[in-house]
């Protein structure tokens, strides 16, 4: 768990608070309101993962608060404190998105626990994505096992493993989780993709599932052109600071595969299994830094909108018995 901030515009709450929580293995931090609070989460972006801000305060209320520290960080643990333990506040916390409600006045040890509790409920929706996570609450038949049709699109860094025996293990974990994984996670989310799960430093991300759209291939290849885009950008800025380097490879398949959520009693997770995830894979492990890599099948339908190009001679991928004929994309038509 990373640090805490209470915002709270009573010094006593605030003292009082930081006393309680002295002996837990996290810093505590406090604001006396919603500017001040937005403006130290802005400040202190990767060191603030918990946010409980008082309902009623001066200035911005702290439902306003904490919408406005969702968009500067969405994965921040966000609980409202509030003495008026109304179910239209529970109501309106729930439906603004919040991770959790306190009410005053409390104990210490309900204090403690009750933070320990809804951390670790948003932690665990780090493990699926938004949209398994929506469609679970919605309707949980859904994640049973099916087949249908996808865009699987897989990602990783050339380079990477030289590159992890230079730099020390601190630097490399925020390189991968500042300057990658977020930023490309980020774009995945835009244009509806499911991170299916991070294997290594390779990503697998799937369009079209457990939510379909028409458009999902098209999707797809938007995304990893943006992702190329914007590691070349970070790429130009590590280099002058720190040396290090992203530059990635990606690979798209399209097919039919079986979905759910799959995994022991103790581990479980929403994932795909069938040829198209061996092939994208395989076309990822192919491709050359800032190189997208499609299949045929993924090609045949987005030639009218995308500019690509036929890798000759055809490859023989692993695991195919036959070549297949392999695309390069080039950019928009």
């Amino acid at each position: 768990m990373t640090g805490l901030l209470f915002i709270d515009d009573e010094e006593g709450v605030r003292r009082s608070v930081k006393r309680a929580l002295k002996k837990e293995p996290y810093a505590v931090h406090t604001a006396e309101d919603g500017k001040a609070g937005i403006r130290f989460v802005e400040e202190n972006l990767f060191q603030i993962g918990i946010v409980i801000s008082d309902f009623k305060m001066p200035g911005l209320d702290g439902m306003e608060t904490l919408g406005r520290i969702s968009s500067i960080n969405p994965e921040v643990t966000r609980i409202l404190l509030t003495g008026y333990a109304t179910m239209e506040s529970a109501i309106r916390a729930t439906n603004e998105g919040l991770d959790g409600f306190l009410t005053k006045p409390f104990d210490n040890i309900e204090l403690r626990n009750k933070i320990q509790e809804i951390t670790i409920r948003k932690r665990l929706r780090q493990f699926i994505s938004d949209q398994v996570y929506k469609e679970i609450l919605s309707n949980p038949t859904l994640m049973g096992p099916r087949k249908h049709k996808v865009t699987v699109l897989f990602v990783d860094i050339r380079g990477f493993t030289q590159m992890s025996q230079k730099v020390p293990p601190e630097e490399i974990a925020a390189f991968l989780n500042n300057h990658y994984f977020t930023p490309l996670g980020e774009i995945a989310y835009r244009f509806n993709g499911t991170i299916d799960k991070h294997i290594g430093d390779c990503i697998m991300l799937i369009y079209g599932s457990p939510v379909s759209h028409e458009d999902d291939i098209e999707r797809a290849i938007e995304s990893a052109i943006e992702m190329q885009e914007t590691s070349r950008v970070i790429s130009r800025k590590l280099q002058q600071a720190r040396g290090l380097d992203l530059c990635i490879g990606i690979g798209i398949c399209t097919g039919e595969v079986v979905t759910g959520v799959f995994g022991s009693l103790r581990k479980r997770e929403y994932t795909a299994f069938g040829m198209p995830v061996n092939i994208a894979a395989r076309l990822e492990k192919l491709a050359r830094a800032g190189e997208i890599l499609i299949s045929e099948t993924t090609y045949r339908e987005i030639s009218d909108r995308f500019a690509a190009e036929r890798i000759t001679p055809t490859i023989a991928l692993k695991g195919l018995d036959e070549p297949i004929p392999i695309y390069r994309i080039l950019g928009h038509v």
